[in-house]
C-alpha cells in the first residue's frame, strides 16, 4: 500500500490507498465522456482520472488549501473552486451529460445524491464512496429495514449498485465507521407516470412516521378522506417505487379538487 499525505477538513477523511482509487475509477462506465470529481482533496482518485484520455476531467474543491496543492501538483487540471451543492451546472457543462466520482464527505454525502437527483437527465452514472450505512440504505430494497426516502427517490431514477467495502483503515485520519462504493447508473424513466411532486411529499410522509400504517403516517395528505384500499394497511418499507407511484396516484384521485 502506497500512502499519500492528507488533512481532514469539512468532515473528509482521505484515502490512503491507491490500490482502492485506482479500483473506485475503474468503476466509471468505459463510454464514460465527460467527469466531474467532486472533493478531490489531495488528488488521491485524480491522479488517476486526470490522464483518462477519453474523457474531458474536471474537478471541484472548496478548501482554498487544497485548491492550492491541487493546483500545484496537476497543473493541466481543470479545477473549480468553490462549492458543488451551490454550482450552476448547466453554466459549466451547458446540456452536455457528464457522470460524477468520489469520496464525498460523509457530513453532505446525502445532499450531494439529491442536487444529483436533481439534475439526474444531465448526470448518467455517479460512482461515490460513502459511509456504508448510507451505501445501503441507498441500495436497499423494498422489505429491509433500510429501506427509505433516499431509496425510493433515488432507485426511481437510477438503478444502484453496492460495489465494495472499504475498511476505516485506510484512511488519513481513520473515520470510526466502514465506508463503501457504490455506482448509480441512470435508467430509462424519464418522468414518473404519477405526479412527482405528490410523489416526493407522499415518500417523505410515509417515512417520517415508517412504523406507522400507511393508513396513518398519510393523514396529512388525506385530508379527512377515509381509506379501505389494502395499500393502506402496509408500512412504508413493504412498497416498491412502483407501489408508490400506484400509491401517489390513489392520493391524487380521492383528493381530487381538495388541496394537498
Amino acid at each position: 500500500m502506497i500512502q499519500v499525505r492528507a488533512k481532514k477538513h469539512l468532515g473528509q477523511h482521505f484515502l490512503t490507498d491507491l490500490q482502492i482509487a485506482l479500483n473506485i475509477v475503474e468503476s466509471l462506465p468505459s463510454d464514460t465522456t465527460s467527469v466531474l470529481e467532486i472533493g478531490p482533496g489531495t488528488g488521491v482518485l485524480t491522479q488517476f482520472l486526470i490522464n483518462k484520455s477519453q474523457f474531458r476531467f474536471s474537478a471541484v474543491e472548496i478548501d482554498s488549501e487544497a485548491g492550492a496543492y491541487l493546483k500545484e501538483k496537476f497543473p493541466s487540471l481543470h479545477l473549480i473552486e468553490g462549492d458543488f451543492l451551490k454550482m450552476n451546472l448547466k453554466k459549466e457543462f451547458g446540456e452536455q451529460p457528464f457522470s460524477i466520482i468520489g469520496n464525498f464527505p460523509y457530513n453532505i454525502s446525502s445532499q450531494i445524491f439529491f442536487k444529483i437527483l436533481d439534475n439526474r437527465d444531465q448526470i448518467p452514472c455517479v460512482v461515490g464512496m460513502v459511509q456504508k450505512e448510507v451505501a445501503e440504505r441507498i441500495a436497499a430494497r423494498h422489505g429491509n429495514k433500510t429501506y427509505g426516502i433516499t431509496s425510493v427517490l433515488l432507485q426511481a431514477f437510477y438503478t444502484i449498485e453496492y460495489l465494495f467495502t472499504v475498511s476505516e483503515h485506510v484512511f488519513d485520519p481513520p473515520p470510526k465507521v466502514k465506508s463503501a462504493v457504490i455506482r448509480l447508473t441512470r435508467n430509462s424513466v424519464k418522468k414518473l407516470d404519477c405526479n412527482e411532486t405528490l410523489f416526493v411529499r407522499t415518500v417523505k410522509t410515509a417515512f417520517n412516521q415508517r412504523r406507522k400504517t400507511l393508513r396513518n403516517s398519510l393523514k396529512p395528505l388525506l385530508n379527512g378522506q377515509s381509506v379501505t384500499e389494502p395499500i393502506f394497511d402496509l408500512r412504508p418499507e413493504q412498497l416498491s417505487v412502483n407501489d408508490f407511484i400506484s400509491l401517489t396516484n390513489l392520493l391524487e384521485e380521492k383528493t381530487e379538487n381538495k388541496t394537498i
